[in-house]
């Protein structure tokens, strides 16, 4: 399982779960298991076209992941991290 940390503005789909878990060898497959778990959730990521949304990163074991595709290992840690802003 790939332990995924949830952002605050994403929690609202994972009922406010911080952390959870997922199984998948890629990024794009864990998004599709969280998808199907908590749906919505992967739209809020990657664009129509398959790309991380230019407000959003991803990281796996601490570093940048810039494709979907990024190949993961059991125990693997995804953080999910959204831009803020405001005025």
């Amino acid at each position: 399982m790939i332990n995924v940390v949830i952002p605050s503005q994403l929690r609202s789909y994972t009922d406010g779960a911080v952390r959870v878990e997922a199984a998948g060898a890629t990024i794009d497959a864990v998004l599709d298991a969280l998808d199907a778990r908590y749906p919505g959730i992967k739209f809020r990521v990657i664009d129509e076209q398959g790309a991380i949304r230019p407000h959003m990163r991803l990281f796996a074991n601490g570093a940048l992941a810039r494709r979907i595709d990024l190949a993961l290992a059991d125990g693997d840690e995804v953080f999910i991290a959204g831009a803020l802003s405001g005025g």
